[in-house]
Formats: structure tokens, C-alpha cells, sequence
């Protein structure tokens, strides 16, 4: 029962993110407000829609209904484009995020639900179910309508402006890595308890299905384990590519099929990598649109050096955070909600490998972009986090290999090696 919860919790979560689920619940808000007249219809004095003008809401209807189809219709030409824009200049797996945008959903799930709301009101006015009275609380809707309408627009015009650019959705990728790298930080095996090496008579845990690990829930898992005696290291977590040659787990006695199966529920696995619950998905994706810049196609190496510094932020940012969750030394570290699950910590040479590798063979010929790939790496090594450390100091070296076969002029070799003499300091 955890695991379907958990399950069904990821799917409504997945679910609230699409555009189509803001529509389907804004019209529904105009359908129920277009009838709330009707409803209220024998609570109102006789008379005084003649006295406030109601019933000119009609032609307002009317208007309101043309102009939100029109509306709506080139948001989403708009919107169409500005994902095109983005797949083409930065990378298409960037795009997921403008989909998602919770303003560009917003302002369409307005414009769609206003323009029901209106069809509504009409049809309910034609029929003549309102009256007099009615048509009071109809027009006072419709007035509030109006005015959401035009918050609405204030601040789809200002988000048209942006939609789709380069530094726009590298800002976009940013935010879904940190929210990721910050989870990371905060809890390194999220409640599970640490790594321990697996007894030579561990169980493999083989899934059937090929794909990515969305989502591990630790906490069926936790249960499953208490419930049979088990204890379980997650061999593969989000993001993470699952076929059924690799484990997903190791188990500390082989399952029978029900428990299996009870195990197997925990993870869920779809077609393509989430930013929710994989920080390292964030990173390739900002080291994609990197690489697109620096092809000779696009020939941009300005986007590539804004990029080094947004990872150089994100994992200074993740460095001090596991410092802090850590604490000195001397208060106890809390007690694992999930004692019965192992889980590895996030690895600095993963995280780095997983940008500087791609990104320092791609600029390997370009001086200033190796100039800011070193600067970065640096950065990284002073951070008094020693794994990372000795990952940057890995980094600067290969970065070192390829730049000194692709540079022409021995004088900008020695400056990358004079940039990497922090890499014999002790």
C-alpha cells in the first residue's frame, strides 16, 4: 500500500505539471460561475440589474468569448514556437521545463476557462433561466472576470518576452537542478541509511522493465524490509538507466515472488530522466546547451562560459549545504527514517564528470572557455570538501591533456598550466 500511494502521489504530481490539468480546472471554475446565477437567482431584490446596467452582459459575453479564443490561439502558436526555439538553440530535453512553466498554464487556463465561462453564460442567457436577478450576480462575475483577465495578460506579455531564449531557460534548468542538488545536500542518502559494502551472499533485485529510474520510494521499500527482515542497498536511484540485466537492489536474502514483486513496486520507471529527484539530470542538461553553443554551428562560446558559472554556483551552493547539514563533528547525526535501506551519498567525481568531461573535449581549442573551465575547477577545490577537491584536481588534468593537443601557440598552454598550479598544492 506505501508504494501504490507513492506511485499515485508521483502520477498526480506529474499530472498538476501538464497544461491540459490548469485548463480542465480553470473552466471549471467558469462553468460554475456562469450557472452560480441561477443558484442565487431568488435571494436578490426585483429591479436593480435595471438600476446597475445588467443587462448589457450579453454583448460583453460576447465580446469576452471572441476575444479569449483569439487570445488563446496565438498563446499557444506562441507558445509552440518559444519550445521549438529552445529544443533547437539550447536542448530539447530543456523544454519539458517550459511546458511546465506555471505562468504560461496560468495565463492559457484563464483564457480557455473565461472563454467557457462566457459560452456558458451565453447559452444560460439565451435559454432565460436567469432573470432579471440573475443576470446581477452574471454581470458581477463577469466583472471580476474582466479584471483577471487583465492581471492575467499584464504578466503573459512580460513572460512572452523571455519565453524561449537561451539565458531564460538555462535560469529554468538552474532552478530545477538546485531545488534537486539542495534535497542532496540537505539529506545525502534521503533518510536511508549509509553505503555499507554487500555481504558476498547478497540477492540481486532484476527488474523487467527498460528505462529510467524516475522515482525510488525508500519508504515502501522501509516497509517490505520490516516486514520480512530484510535489508536493501538501492543499486539504482533516480535517474539512473534500468534493464533487466542490471540489479536495481541487493537484497540480504532472496525474496520470495510476492515479496519481489512488493519490491519491485518501489521503483518506477519511465521513458526519460525527471529533474524532480535527479540532480544530475540538471547538470547534463546545462552542459548540453554548453556543448550546442560551442559547435561550430552556433559558434557561441559566451553561453558556454555563463553555463561554467551557473555549475560553479550550483555546486559551491551544494558544498556549503553538506557542510551545514553535516555540522561540526559533535552533534549526532539524527537517526534514518528508513533504517533497513542503504543508499549512496551523491559522488563530487560523478557530478563533475558529468560536465567538465563533455565540456573541456568540446572547448579543448577555445582559450577563453579552457581560461574559465580552469577558474571554475579551482573554485571547486577550495571549497574544503575533499572528495570534491580530488575530483577537480582529475578534471583540470584531463582538461590539461586535451588542451595541450589542441592548442597551436605554446604560450596559451603554459597559461592553462599556470591557472592549474593549484593542483600540486597539497
Amino acid at each position: 500500500m506505501p508504494a501504490l500511494s507513492a506511485r499515485l502521489r508521483l502520477v498526480l504530481m506529474r499530472m498538476t505539471r501538464r497544461l491540459w490539468f490548469r485548463a480542465a480546472l480553470y473552466a471549471l471554475v467558469g462553468v460554475g460561475t456562469a450557472l452560480l446565477g441561477t443558484v442565487l437567482r431568488p435571494w436578490l431584490p426585483q429591479g436593480v440589474a435595471a438600476r446597475i446596467g445588467a443587462s448589457a452582459v450579453g454583448n460583453i459575453l460576447g465580446i469576452l468569448a471572441s476575444s479569449m479564443l483569439a487570445v488563446t490561439t496565438f498563446s499557444l502558436s506562441t507558445m509552440v514556437a518559444a519550445y521549438s526555439t529552445a529544443g533547437s538553440s539550447a536542448t530539447p530535453r530543456a523544454a519539458i521545463l517550459l511546458v511546465e512553466d506555471s505562468i504560461a498554464q496560468r495565463a492559457l487556463a484563464t483564457f480557455i476557462g473565461v472563454f467557457l465561462f462566457s459560452v456558458v453564460g451565453l447559452i444560460a442567457l439565451s435559454t432565460g433561466i436567469y432573470g432579471d436577478s440573475g443576470r446581477v450576480v452574471l454581470f458581477g462575475v463577469t466583472i471580476v472576470m474582466i479584471v483577471v483577465i487583465v492581471v492575467t495578460l499584464l504578466r503573459w506579455i512580460e513572460q512572452l518576452s523571455r519565453l524561449g531564449r537561451v539565458a531564460e531557460t538555462v535560469d529554468r534548468v538552474e532552478r530545477a537542478a538546485r531545488r534537486a542538488l539542495q534535497q542532496r545536500a540537505e539529506a545525502p542518502t534521503l533518510a536511508a541509511a549509509d553505503w555499507e559494502p554487500l555481504p558476498e551472499d547478497a540477492a540481486a533485485l532484476h527488474g523487467e522493465s527498460v528505462g529510467y529510474v524516475a522515482h525510488v520510494d525508500l519508504a515502501a521499500l522501509q516497509s517490505v524490509a520490516d516486514e520480512h527482515d530484510l535489508t536493501v542497498w538501492v543499486a539504482a536511484e533516480a535517474g539512473h538507466f534500468a534493464t533487466p540485466d542490471q540489479p536495481l537492489a541487493w537484497l540480504s536474502a532472496r525474496p520470495q515472488e510476492a515479496v519481489r514483486a512488493g519490491l519491485l513496486d518501489a521503483f518506477v520507471i519511465t521513458d526519460q530522466r525527471d529533474f524532480q529527484q535527479d540532480p544530475r539530470f540538471g547538470l547534463v542538461v546545462l552542459t548540453e546547451v554548453a556543448q550546442r553553443a560551442l559547435s561550430p554551428a552556433v559558434n557561441d562560446p559566451g553561453t558556454a562560459i555563463d553555463v561554467l558559472g551557473t555549475v560553479t554556483r550550483l555546486l559551491c551552493d551544494w558544498a556549503a549545504t553538506s557542510r551545514h547539514a553535516a555540522g561540526d563533528g559533535h552533534r549526532p547525526r539524527p537517526a534514518p527514517r528508513h533504517p533497513r535501506v542503504r543508499l549512496r551519498a551523491l559522488d563530487p567525481r560523478e557530478l563533475l564528470e558529468d560536465v567538465f568531461a563533455p565540456l573541456a573535449r568540446d572547448s579543448a581549442g577555445m582559450l577563453e572557455v579552457a581560461i574559465h573551465l580552469h577558474k571554475a575547477l579551482a573554485t571547486l577545490a577550495t571549497l574544503g570538501h575533499p572528495a570534491l577537491r580530488d575530483a577537480a584536481r582529475g578534471e583540470a588534468t584531463r582538461a590539461l591533456e586535451l588542451s595541450d593537443a589542441r592548442l597551436a601557440l605554446a604560450s596559451d598552454r603554459e597559461r592553462l598550466h599556470r591557472l592549474a598550479d593549484w593542483r600540486h598544492a597539497t
